[in-house]
């Protein structure tokens, strides 16, 4: 699955000059979307079970006890491994047609709104995984996603993460590594960036503008 998806019909300089990144759950949405759409595609019996064999890692998680990175892999391995591409894309055509509309949070898209009047390139940097999280961009008209990829091998998901998750500092790496293979520099363009927990800090902070759940940010450290 790609890492970056451009959304069709986004304006017509992707090298524009000021750039805004959206944290996508809690931000650009009114909650947390992963639980949803794995309850909605697997349905409560399956959905369950897979919280229960991923139990004991998203306790050690909410102890502070293990990474981020560790706990959502056993949970996307718990719930996503073996569900094929076909499958995975009913469910995503569900998600995005009846349960995204309800759940968009007003004053973030009334920001993303104006960026895009004013020509800015707008991205999704997101934990979210791109499974349904591309569809999401595209229903936006974002002119990139960067989020957690999940791998796919013969036609079926593996369960496992293509790429690292999108969280915390990773999401100051691929954000820049999507400039540089634009041929962009953060020193050379304008970045506003909009969050709502610690795993945006790093984002927030490498920002020239930044808000916080909605309120300006001052810059401050991040959380390991």
């Amino acid at each position: 699955m790609p890492e970056v998806g451009a959304a069709p019909g986004g304006r017509p300089d992707p090298l524009a000059a000021e750039v805004a990144a959206f944290d996508f759950d809690g931000t650009l949405t009114r909650r947390d979307t992963l639980l949803p759409y794995l309850w909605r595609g697997l349905g409560w019996p399956r959905f369950l079970l897979a919280l229960g064999q991923s139990g004991p890692w998203l306790a050690a998680f909410a102890l502070r006890l293990m990474s981020n990175h560790r706990a959502k892999a056993r949970l996307l391995q718990a719930s996503l491994g073996g569900r094929t591409e076909a499958e995975i894309a009913q469910w995503t055509a569900d998600f995005a047609a009846r349960y995204l509309p309800g759940r968009w949070q007003p004053e973030m898209l009334a920001r993303l709104r104006h960026h895009q009047q004013l020509g800015h390139c707008c991205v999704i940097v997101s934990a979210s995984p791109g499974i349904y999280l591309h569809d999401a961009g595209r229903a936006l008209g974002m002119d990139a996603v960067i989020c957690t990829e999940l791998e796919a091998r013969d036609g079926a998901l593996t369960g496992r993460m293509a790429t690292p998750n999108c969280h915390g500092e990773e999401k100051v790496r691929r954000l820049q590594a999507w400039l540089a293979a634009r041929g962009q520099s953060r020193a050379h363009i304008t970045l506003h960036a909009y969050g709502d927990s610690s795993g945006d800090v790093p984002l927030l902070n490498l920002a020239d503008y930044a808000h916080y759940q909605g309120q300006p940010w001052a810059r401050k450290p991040s959380r390991k």
